[in-house]
């Protein structure tokens, strides 16, 4: 099972502990930016003396996972520790579906490297080091400059008329693309 102690942060920090690490060498670069996002969240709020937020253990919950646990943070029986039904990960809620290639301000289209299928009609979310935009993709556009109702997957480049934020541009070029599937 992957290992999840966002949780306890708070605790973490009252102990003196400085830093944390993320590990992600089976998992993709998405898992480990979405990651870092929430235990960053996390570290503000118990610095910031607020109440841990359950909802970042959603978004955690979201990706795909072996299923978690705490390891060895408190008591549990041995068959929480590992996962003995499947050796993969799954997700129902949460999808990475690209990576930003560039943007074009003045046009707002956002060019975007497709990994996986995605749809017009999409809830989709823009993560970015400086913060996530969501947005619902009304409209798609192919490198000839036709409208698309979908990007297929790996090995195709799309348009997307977006605006995004003046605050989310500084690092928009380490943007990935995320859908949320439906029902999530």
């Amino acid at each position: 099972k992957d290992l999840r102690a966002v949780q306890h942060v708070k605790t973490l920090i009252d102990m003196g502990i400085d830093s944390l690490k993320i590990e992600g060498r089976t998992k993709s670069h998405f898992y480990a930016a979405r990651t870092t996002q929430v235990y960053r969240q996390a570290i503000d709020d118990a610095l910031a003396g607020r109440e841990f937020d359950m909802g970042l253990m959603d978004t955690l919950e979201g990706m795909a996972n072996r299923g978690f646990t705490e390891g060895f943070y408190r008591r549990h029986p041995t068959k929480e520790f590992q996962n003995y039904e499947s050796g993969f990960s799954g997700s129902d809620k949460q999808q990475f579906v690209g990576e930003v290639m560039s943007y074009d301000k003045d046009a707002g289209l956002l060019k975007i490297d497709v990994k996986n299928k995605f749809l017009v009609g999409d809830n989709l979310q823009l993560m970015t080091p400086t913060g996530n935009v969501n947005f619902n993709l009304t409209d798609m556009i192919g490198k000839k400059g036709e409208k698309l109702d979908y990007a297929p997957g790996s090995g195709y480049v799309v348009d997307l008329p977006v605006q995004i934020p003046e605050e989310d541009l500084a690092q928009i070029d380490f943007g990935l693309l995320v859908r949320y599937l439906p029902g999530s």
